[in-house]
């Protein structure tokens, strides 16, 4: 059984199309002899594509089936939601004031966090809406308060999911790592924190972490500090302090060293 078109699109190169249909042999009693597969050719040309209409590949490996390879996976999930009205006033204002007192890239970073927190709170609605002795709500409410206790969104004597509604952006915000080495006093600014992150002189225990929204947990807050490579954590000297060394020694040597300002 043969199908044939033609491409009318364009006059001068018409392609012809033929669909051939063809049934599957059967190899085993167990497989389904009726099962079918279309092939797609080229005008007196060999089969180029090969589709099948079930998810088993038909039974010799030398078919011109067209197997698809995928050599990754890549999560296309959302992470932020953008507002709906985009020149509302108040809220600009109110993003533009928390951007400015963490420290925020953009305003991107704010979504995320809004984002997060929804999906948060829309965890705890939904179980406050189960009977009070349900065994999903008695579960995962309690596994979702005890995740807000472990990064200190939560005290340890608030054991109500009426407290998750409770929470705002400003205690996520908080949490976050470029919040709390400006807190120590590591940092001259906010802004300072930040560049001191993503340059790579703050670690979290023994892992060094370049990412300031990394979300700190409360037994890893009193185990921060520089980096045990970085000039502020007793390592080597920095770029510029090497850079005044050799025009030291290229002085002291009688050589043409210029002199540098000291940082």
């Amino acid at each position: 059984m043969q199908h044939t078109f033609s491409n009318r699109s364009t006059t001068r190169n018409r392609r012809t199309l033929t669909f051939s249909v063809r049934r599957a042999p059967p190899v085993r009693p167990s497989r389904d002899p009726t099962r079918v597969f279309v092939t797609c050719y080229k005008s007196s040309a060999p089969p180029f594509l090969s589709l099948s209409f079930l998810q088993e590949p038909p039974p010799n490996p030398s078919s011109d089936l067209a197997m698809v390879h995928v050599s990754f996976y890549r999560n296309y999930g959302k992470t932020f939601k953008k507002p709906r009205r985009p020149y509302e006033k108040e809220r600009l204002d109110a993003e533009l004031k928390l951007v400015g007192e963490y420290g925020l890239r953009c305003k991107r970073e704010l979504w995320r966090v809004q984002y997060a927190l929804s999906r948060i709170r829309n965890a705890a609605r939904e179980l406050l809406t189960l009977d009070e002795k349900n065994p999903k709500r008695i579960f995962e409410g309690e596994a979702l308060l005890r995740r807000m206790k472990r990064y200190g969104l939560l005290d340890e004597g608030q054991d109500k999911l009426d407290y998750v509604l409770a929470l705002t952006v400003e205690n996520f915000l908080s949490r976050r790592l470029q919040t709390i080495v400006f807190k120590r006093g590591m940092a001259k600014s906010i802004h300072h924190a930040r560049v001191l992150i993503r340059q790579r002189h703050i670690r979290v225990g023994r892992q060094l972490v370049n990412v300031p929204s990394f979300m700190v947990r409360v037994e890893s807050e009193n185990h921060i500090g520089f980096s045990l490579t970085s000039p502020f954590g007793g390592g080597g000297p920095g770029r510029v302090k090497r850079k005044n060394q050799k025009a030291a020694a290229k002085k002291a040597a009688g050589g043409d060293g210029d002199e540098e300002d000291e940082e």
